[in-house]
């Protein structure tokens, strides 16, 4: 079963990850378009995961713990920089 769920749910976070990066670049506002890098390291993260299950591997489990890391810093980096226009106060 699960041999099935894998590639199904690789090709729906990837379609996810294009539709994302579709809204990043063409994003009309720029809440929009840091909503749309959220999401995009969140599916990057779903990724990772899911590779790993694929791979029977906990290597990459580290490498998406990073990833939410850094991007949980870097919106709330971006959010403050939109809002005040700068990042260190």
């Amino acid at each position: 079963m699960l041999e099935f769920i894998l590639p199904v749910a690789f090709v729906f976070i990837s379609i996810a990850m294009v539709l994302n990066l579709y809204r990043l670049i063409l994003g009309p506002t720029k809440p929009d378009r840091i909503l749309a890098l959220d999401t995009l390291y969140i599916n990057s993260i779903a990724l990772l995961i899911l590779l790993s299950l694929y791979l029977k591997s906990v290597l990459y489990f580290e490498a998406a713990l990073l990833i939410a890391v850094m991007g949980f810093v870097g919106t709330v980096a971006l959010s403050k920089y939109i809002l005040r226009g700068d990042i260190m106060e």
